[in-house]
């Protein structure tokens, strides 16, 4: 069983950055594909970067290209999204969830969820 956990959301200025970070509290990150995922109010769940077990990421959302980085460190059971020049429009829940195999977009493809970190872009 996978337990994923999310930290490092906040408050941030416009223009500011965050590192969010995902462990496991139970089982093995270096074992799965972890995507970042982000819910505003009122809108879908939107992926927005991936990072296969042996460290590639990729960026699903055109928005975060240039900005969102995502890494892992597989000794640590650590998975990171590092967030520069962040937009009030980037203000959402951000989730880690794991799925077998590869990386999607879709949210829907991944079976595993943390209970997400809040992060509000604002001045």
């Amino acid at each position: 069983q996978l337990e994923l956990m999310e930290s490092g959301g906040g408050l941030v200025q416009p223009g500011g950055s965050l590192r969010l970070s995902c462990t496991a509290s139970a089982g093995t990150l270096a074992d799965w594909p972890i995507g970042w995922f982000r819910q505003a109010p009122g809108k879908e769940r939107e992926g927005v970067s991936c990072t296969m077990p042996g460290g590639g990421a990729i960026n699903y959302a055109d928005s975060v290209e240039g900005r969102f980085t995502a890494s892992r460190d597989n000794a640590k059971n650590m998975v990171y999204l590092q967030m520069n020049n962040l937009f009030p429009e980037d203000s959402a829940v951000y989730y880690c969830a794991a799925r077998p195999r590869a990386c999607t977009y879709w949210h829907g493809d991944f079976g595993h969820w943390g209970k997400g970190t809040q992060v509000t872009v604002s001045s």
